[in-house]
């Protein structure tokens, strides 16, 4: 988000966004068996949240969900998808907004558009968290992974959009995983098997698990990987073209 971005959002009628919808995307990152989320904090108040932002009145909803998740993560070509939207009037607090915008020096009216309620649309993402570097908005916040089980207080319904949205990952990842590509392109059965275990946070039995994924015919197994013995070398395999 650039200056002028930021300060036309802060504008009090909002002008040329469309009101009482937004987006919060969990970004979820993943590298070397672990599983992290991209949160970012707010200056000045100590309050943490997903990163989120606006749809412009001429805008997609998709296109403003890549642009929001881009933003913060600096990558361009992301697997995104919407998992949920979230609308309970329970979830109306406009106390975090009123803090955020006076630490910046915007003390706001009441009638402003920011503290009305909203109706979010979730939207989530994996990725690589090493090839990440996460660019938070310059006036308004930090920007930085956590672990999933070390996740600092969240603003609002943040920590129930992130488990949502987790949910939603782990049920779809067998649909869902090529788009992520966080696999080399030839990998075998055991790096695939750590990728689960750690989305999922559980073991798996290694001869289910190897039946179930060659039982979904995404796989073609190309050649067994050298490990200097040849009774112990696994096969590689990699995505079929058909299903990417």
């Amino acid at each position: 988000m650039t200056t002028t971005e930021a300060n036309e959002v802060s504008s009090t009628n909002g002008q040329g966004f469309l009101k009482n919808i937004a987006i919060d995307a969990v970004v979820f990152g993943f590298h070397d068996n672990q599983l992290k989320v991209l949160l970012i904090e707010y200056k000045r108040t100590g309050l943490f949240a997903l990163p989120g932002g606006f749809i412009r009145e001429s805008e997609d909803l998709n296109v403003a969900a890549m642009r929001v998740v881009s933003e913060r993560t600096g990558l361009e070509d992301i697997y995104l998808d919407q998992f949920y939207v979230f609308g309970d009037y329970g979830r109306f607090d406009p106390t975090p907004l009123k803090t955020i915008m006076t630490a910046n020096g915007n003390k706001p009216p009441e009638e402003h558009w920011l503290l009305k309620r909203f109706i979010s649309v979730g939207y989530y993402a994996l990725v690589d968290f090493t090839k990440v570097s996460p660019s938070p908005a310059p006036i308004f916040d930090s920007c930085e992974w956590y672990d999933l089980n070390k996740m600092p207080v969240l603003i609002q319904d943040h920590t129930q959009i992130v488990h949502k949205a987790l949910d939603a990952l782990r049920t779809n990842l067998d649909r869902k995983l090529i788009g992520f590509n966080l696999l080399p392109e030839e990998f075998t059965l055991g790096e695939l098997q750590r990728l689960y275990e750690t989305i999922l946070d559980k073991k798996l039995l290694r001869p289910a698990f190897q039946r179930k994924m060659l039982s979904l015919g995404i796989l073609e197994r190309i050649a067994k990987k050298w490990t200097g013995g040849a009774h112990k070398a696994p096969y590689l395999y990699r995505f079929k073209v058909q299903a990417l």
